[in-house]
């Protein structure tokens, strides 16, 4: 019985992608390891990105800092 932890940033995520990332997940387990669709999980964390760091900042920071470079190119 598997189990996938999909973390990501809440920034917007469709449905649509979740779907993807679901049926990817569990095509790949079933293709690779011969595992069985039907008992494979996969779950979805959105994270704020306040919750959420990379290189010393939160996200939040980090996408704020990104947008002002790219506004002031």
């Amino acid at each position: 019985m598997p189990y996938v932890n999909i973390r990501v940033t809440r920034e917007g995520v469709t449905p649509e992608q979740k779907l993807a990332l679901i049926e990817g997940a569990t095509d790949l387990l079933s293709r690779v390891l011969n595992k069985n669709p039907a008992t494979t999980f996969v779950i979805i964390d959105e994270v704020e990105t306040d919750n959420w760091g990379v290189n010393r900042e939160n996200v939040t920071t980090l996408r704020k800092r990104q947008a002002a470079a790219k506004a002031g190119q």
